[in-house]
This record gives structure tokens, sequence and C-alpha cells, in this order.
């Protein structure tokens, strides 16, 4: 077994160590999620936390680590007699992305099940992590029916197992520990809502703390015995104040003072449920006991306000999670003061042994920005075309970003077919989770029985077989995978006309505002999104296909227009991205979604051209929709063409509402055409 890296070895990462010592201490905290940039040793320090959690009693010989002083009477290896038990370190069992449902929540032996009447069950790793440690590295990249698993063992404490009506149950409370990368994808607000506290990593730009850190990891990397032997003591120091800790927390005493404190913040900052009271409440008393102090002061209050409740403040997708301090300070001296003071009202009062919270008062204090971020009414050279800086090809001149429009609900665009990609909510496919429509023989290990037709099959060699009591006598031939539908996520690749022509402040706000809404729609469907944009003489990958929806959004934001409008080299352009994005994941099928008016500029016979590569796209199979952006009275119809050329549809940007009248009388009249 290899030697971890001591958790107080780490350099730096105050947050980071707070958290995860916190919930050491109050495991009833719910876990941390870790957020931050690669390389910041978000996994070192989860991975060291093991060896400083105190040590849990067992059941000797249950695999599910039932408590020997308070049996769980449903656990399979049971039922358990009272007694000592005996004790073992406590576990980290890490969750892979890719894991498969019966690793996670463990293997029903289906045919035992249904031949000899026996629940043959083989443990998962929620059965592993009990009373333990659930990490999952890059947890934003977890299968959709895998947080399902996840949500709901945590919610109830317990996993069940079920196959074709055979049941199993066992216990499932565990310490929720998550690192990911928000470049690669944001979570679900509900798995979001399940973690306690968060905190924020990044790597420290001041040299001396850089050069240490290579330094000891270097050190590590060529003698890891020899390197922890030399934090041994200073190991078994946080060891021994965790423990105490533990042994002080029930008799910290949270005051009626501190906890209207704790209420008004969250009320202060619209946090949404309950859920933040109670977590707050809890870190409060863990900081507490860490600081050695049988109360809870207002300090710690603050300190488990800035853990607790950024991940909370996300009222969309595209909200960076964050805390604004000076309303945090606010909040808590009007709630202080409504309440006639409190032992330790200064929020910025000594700590009391508490590591300190990395950043200060302006960290959270992000410029929201002005009446200059595109909101002016004054004519500039955006509106009179006439900008200082020339756009490349000799158009109109560049121009500066505006503002996108208000987001709304887009209609569902789909990829037709029947596809067999990532689980996702766009596009029909053939999945693991979804309606059953039919079975086959399974390739490798059973994971979902389709029992009807199991008897079918098994029934014409009952008698061949000897069968005289009233059971099945199946073989592994008899048994049938279930076949089933749901719904995969695609590649959604955005190309958008930035050109001159779509430059006009208000379209162009719209038609920021539709490609968000859009966003919007494909991080709810859980798709990969990628962004082409066109304009002057040529087209540019803003943003290569990633999980990360909010990134697309940013750099939507700051997308400037102007110039000529090269379709074709944008069309173009994004077939060389599907190319490439063919060899990386053939499973995954795209949907080209086009953002123009249609109109093509520059070289010979651009419209030509343009046309030219929209079949090329049609050739290959590609999905595809063209959102029109053409407006005025006198239209040209470019957009409809460039459709056709496709071989996908067209939607104007009022058609692209889910709520668009327009939408549905065009869609009656296609029913009715089809009628």
């Amino acid at each position: 077994m290899s030697t971890p890296y001591p958790f107080t070895a780490i350099v730096g990462q105050d947050d980071l160590r707070l958290g995860l010592l916190l919930n050491a201490v109050s495991p009833a905290v719910g876990g941390v999620l870790v957020r931050g940039e690669k390389g910041t040793a978000k996994s070192t320090a989860v991975r060291a936390l093991a060896a400083l959690m105190p040590e849990v009693a067992v059941v000797a010989g249950c695999r599910f680590s039932c408590d020997p002083g308070v049996p769980d009477p449903a656990c399979p290896d049971g039922p358990h007699e009272a007694g000592a038990g005996v004790s073992r370190p406590a576990r980290t069992v890490e969750l892979p992305v890719g894991a498969s449902e019966d690793r996670l929540v463990g293997a029903l032996d289906i045919e035992r099940a249904l031949s000899e009447g026996v629940k043959a069950f083989e443990p998962g790793l929620l059965a592993d992590a009990h009373r333990g440690i659930l990490y999952v590295d890059e947890v934003n990249l977890l299968h959709d029916h895998l947080v399902d698993l996840l949500l709901d063992a945590a919610a109830m404490g317990a996993s069940y197992v079920e196959r074709e009506g055979v049941s199993v149950r066992h216990a499932a409370r565990f310490l929720l520990v998550g690192t990911m990368n928000p470049e690669e994808g944001e979570l679900r607000p509900q798995l979001l809502d399940r973690f306690g506290l968060t905190v924020e990593v990044a790597a420290s730009r001041e040299t001396d703390l850089r050069v240490e850190v290579v330094r000891r990891r270097l050190a590590y990397d060529d003698d890891p015995a020899g390197f922890a032997a030399r934090w041994a003591d200073e190991e078994a120091a946080l060891r021994e104040r965790i423990v105490a800790a533990r042994a002080l927390l029930p008799r910290v005493v949270l005051g009626d003072g501190v906890l209207r404190q704790i209420a008004a913040t969250c009320a202060a900052f619209e946090v949404d449920g309950m859920r933040a009271d109670i977590v707050m409440a809890r870190t409060a008393t863990a900081l507490a006991a860490w600081a050695g102090r049988d109360e809870v002061v207002a300090d710690d209050v603050r300190q488990a306000a800035l853990l607790a409740l950024p991940h909370r403040r996300r009222r969309n997708p595209f909200d960076a999670p964050g805390l604004d301090e000076d309303k945090l300070d606010e909040a808590l001296q009007d709630a202080a003061d409504g309440d006639g003071g409190d032992d330790d009202p200064d929020p910025d009062g000594p700590g009391g042994g508490v590591p300190p919270q990395g950043g200060g008062p302006d960290d959270g204090g992000t410029d929201t920005g002005g009446p200059d971020d595109g909101g002016s009414d004054a004519p500039g050279p955006e509106q009179t075309g006439s900008g200082d800086a020339p756009a490349p090809g000799g158009g109109a001149g560049e121009q500066q970003p505006v503002r996108a429009g208000e987001p709304f609900r887009t209609k569902m665009l789909s990829v037709p077919g029947l596809g067999e990609g990532a689980a996702g909510r766009r596009s029909r496919a053939r999945t693991e989770h979804g309606r059953t429509t039919g079975s086959r023989r399974p390739e490798g290990a059973l994971t979902k029985l389709h029992l009807a037709a199991t008897v079918q099959a098994a029934a014409p060699h009952q008698r061949a077989r000897g069968r005289t009591g009233r059971g099945l006598v199946v073989r592994r031939d008899d048994l049938r995978q279930a076949t089933r539908e749901g719904r995969e996520g695609n590649l959604v690749l955005f190309v958008v006309d930035a050109s001159g022509s779509m430059a006009a402040r208000q379209r162009m706000s719209a038609v920021k505002g539709a490609v968000m809404s859009l966003l919007l729609d494909a991080y709810q469907r859980r798709d990969k999104v990628g962004l082409v944009t066109f304009r002057g003489k040529d087209a540019e990958v803003v943003l290569p296909p990633t999980s990360s929806v909010d990134a697309a959004a940013a750099r939507l934001e700051t997308l400037p227009t102007g110039g000529r409008t090269p379709l074709a080299a944008g069309l173009l352009k994004a077939h060389d991205v599907l190319r490439v994005e063919r060899l990386r994941d053939p499973s995954r099928r795209a949907l080209l979604v086009v953002v123009t008016d249609g109109r093509a500029t520059g070289g010979v016979d651009p419209v030509a051209l343009a046309a030219r590569a929209g079949r090329l796209h049609a050739s290959e199979g590609t999905a595809s929709v063209v959102v029109d952006c053409e407006s005025g009275i006198v239209r040209l119809g470019l957009a409809a063409q460039l459709a056709r050329d496709l071989g996908g549809g067209a939607v104007t940007l009022d058609e692209l509402r889910a709520d668009s009248i327009a939408g549905l009388v065009k869609d009656i009249t296609a029913a009715g055409r089809a009628a």
C-alpha cells in the first residue's frame, strides 16, 4: 500500500484544509465540494484526510460495517448480536467517474434469485463507504444515473438494490467529498446542494510558496515513507486535536442570538430551502469545537457562511458562486443589533484558533458592470459604424461587445433517429435507463433483466432439465437483457455570425440572448457545447467542445462584432471541429446550430461557397438547424435556403421561444399538411 502524502505537509490552501477538518470533527456538516483549477492539491488533500480520521468499531466479518453497539437490523449479513466488535481505520472509497451502477450500489445474482430464491448480493462502493468517506474526483463529470443514486443514498442514509421484485437494503451513511474543475462543467443543483460546504482553491502566485510546494513534493516522490515520517509528529498532534474537538462538540452551545444571525444571513442572501441554515448551524458549532470553545460566537457564524453559502447562491447555471463579504458583514451586524448584541459581534475579531479564510473583503466584491458595459444610450462607434478599430477584411469597424438579452425557455431541438451516446436529456437513444422496448441476449454481465423474455426462454426446457419442484430451472443461456430507450446528451455546436450585418446593438443583444437561452437548455439536457464564430476574413473556434456551458456563456458575452460575413469559413471550421470530435467520441451525435441572417460577403461568389459548405455537412448526415436572425420588412430568405442546403430546419428568433404563438401556428400548419 502506497504511503499517502501527509495532510500537515500541504502548503497553504487554508480553506481546503479547514473544510475537510470540520467534516472530520462533525460528519453531520454534510461533506465538502472542492472547486478549483487542476494541480492545486485537491485530490492529495482528500486522500490525506483518511489518515487523520478516528478508527471506527465494526461488527467482525460484516461486509457493511455495522456498528457493534447498534447493529443494523436489516443488514444483509445480519442479524448481528450487540457486542464489542473490532476497530479498523476509517475508509476512503473512491468512486470512478465511469463506474457502473452495479459497482456503486452492488450486484444481485439474478440467476440464483430466480432458480434458488437466494439473495446473493455483492456489496458495492456505497457499502464500502458506510461510516467513512466517499470521494468522487471530477464529480461534475459523473453520469446522471449515478448522481441520482448518490442523491437517494445521501437523503435516506441507505442504499436500495432492486431487481425484478428482489430487494436488498443496507445502511449507507458517508462523508461525501467531491473535487471538480469548473472549466469542465457545473454540477446539477440537486447534487450541489447535498454538499454541506464548498471551497475554492487556486495555485498561489507567491514565489516562495510555490518553491516550497515543489520542494516538498520532490522530497515526497523521492522517499514517501521517509517524508511521511518527518511529519509524523504533526500528523499525530492534528489527529489528537480532531479527537478532542469531537469530544467537545456535544457540549458546544448554540445560543438564540447566534441562531438568529444564521437565519438572518441565509434570508439576506435569499438561499433556497432550509438546508443552508442547518448546515451553517452545524458548521459554526464544529468551528467552535475546533477552536476549543464551548460556545458559538459571531466569528464562527461568519466563517460558516463563507463555507456554506457560496454554492447555494447560484440562481442560474451562468452565475459564478461567491459571496459578497461586505453584505455578509452587514447582515451579521444587523442581526446582532436587532438582538441586542452577541458575545463577539465583531466579525473581524480573533478567530479563536481557526485557520484563516483565504482572501479578504475585496475577493467577493467583483465589478458587476455599469452603464458603459453596453447599456449607454449615447450613440457610439458600434451604432454609427465608424469604429476606430478596423475589422479584418476591411468591412465595417469592429464594435464593442453588447450584453445578451434576457434568456427564455426554448423549443426542444433534437437529433433525429436513435443514438447510443452518453446519457442525457435531448435525443432518443438506446440507454441503460428508460422504458423497456425489447430484449436481447446479454453481452457480458447481466444488468437489466427482462423477466418475461427470460421465463419464455427457459420454459420449453423445464422437463428436459428435470424440474420437479416449484422453482424454475434457469440456465445462463436463458437470461435476457432488457433493451431500453431513453435520452442521450449531444454535442451542440453553435456557429454564430458576428459580422457587421448582425451588428445593430438591439439585434445582436437579441441574438446573444437566444444563444444564451440555447446554452441554458444545453446545460439542463447535459450536452457538450462548442462555439464557432465568423467575421472579417475568417472563422474562429472560440470554445472547443466542452461540458462547461459556463465557459461558452462567458465567451459569448465578450464576443465583438463587425466586418464582413465569411459564412462558408464558419461552416467549414465547424466541419473540422465535428470531424475531430467524431474520432474522439464516435457515439456522441452532433447538432449543428447556425445563428445567422444567411448573408455572405467576401471573396468570389460567397453565397455559392456557403451553399457548398452546407451540402458538405448534409452529405455526412449532420443534424442541423438554422436560427434565422433576418429582420425588417424586406427579407431575402437566405437563412431558409442555407437550412435546405444543410438538410435541416430553420426557425426564427420568435419561433425559437417555447411559448411562441408564431411557432405554434407553424407547428399546427405543418401537422395539417402531414395529415
